[in-house]
């Protein structure tokens, strides 16, 4: 009998290991513009499920967001990484980042278009709840899920990690209908005190449904590892905020996609 049960459970472990991440890159459109997200999901879960957005810090979309999204449909959403910038846009350096993300950061028209032409591209998965959807973004895409909330997007909440948090149009925060999570380096250089009172300022006077987390000793992009250890530099990575946040999010899921 236990030699019985020992096989049915290793059976068990077997047909779950082999269940995989189905991932593929996608081509949408945004006006006459073409663009390449990449999708994934658990092909062990059935029926459909939450979908979260993925969007892209500066350089691009890139492997980083990739494995984002890879983690999170481990947890059983549908993650797609949207992009931004165009297909085959894939800046080389920082000088051309910064180029590049400067386009829609003085834009933010054209860049509310292009994260809701992501949206629209994930809720027309076949395995997406367009009940239950959610964003994320990554420094430039920190401020670009923050950007699709004030574009009055239908969706339950963002989560935005190191993103800049300057407030263009205050009167914008209005049309945010979702929850709003803002996972904030406490010693980042890159948000000025300035930008960071008038990001709550407009969060108050529209009565959003809004939190802010510092985590201390973290600068910007602590939730990347290509950013290396080095504080002193403005942007770094570090461990634990990273992990921190991460639960942060994961919590903060778990009262929104159910």
């Amino acid at each position: 009998m236990k030699k019985i049960l020992f096989a049915t459970l290793l059976l068990a472990c077997t047909i779950s290991a082999q269940a995989k991440l189905v991932t593929k890159f996608v081509e949408y459109k945004q006006g006459e513009t073409t663009l390449e997200g990449y999708v994934v999901y658990d092909d062990a879960t059935a029926g459909k499920r939450p979908g979260v957005l993925v969007v892209h810090q500066w350089m691009g979309l890139t492997d980083y967001e990739k494995h984002r999204a890879e983690q999170l449909a481990e947890l059983g959403y549908v993650a797609f990484c949207a992009d931004i910038y165009g297909k085959g846009i894939h800046p080389k350096d920082t000088k051309e980042a910064g180029a590049e993300a400067t386009k829609y950061k003085t834009d933010r028209a054209l860049l509310r278009l292009r994260v809701n032409a992501g949206l629209d591209e994930l809720k027309k998965n076949e395995l997406v709840d367009t009940e239950r959807v959610a964003a994320i973004g990554y420094c430039f895409g920190g401020t670009t899920v923050i950007e699709l909330a004030r574009s009055g997007a239908n969706i339950a909440g963002i989560v935005s990690f190191h993103g800049g948090l300057d407030s263009p149009t205050p009167a914008d925060g209005k049309n945010i209908k979702c929850k709003v999570l803002v996972c904030h380096g406490a010693d980042d250089p890159y948000v000025p005190a300035k930008d960071l009172a008038a990001f709550e300022d407009e969060m108050r006077s529209a009565n959003v449904d809004w939190t802010l987390i510092k985590f201390g000793g973290a600068v910007h992009s602590f939730t990347q590892p290509m950013a290396g250890n080095d504080n002193s530099k403005g942007a770094a990575y570090n461990e634990r905020a990273d992990r921190r946040s991460w639960a942060a999010m994961k919590m903060f899921f778990s009262g929104l996609l159910k």
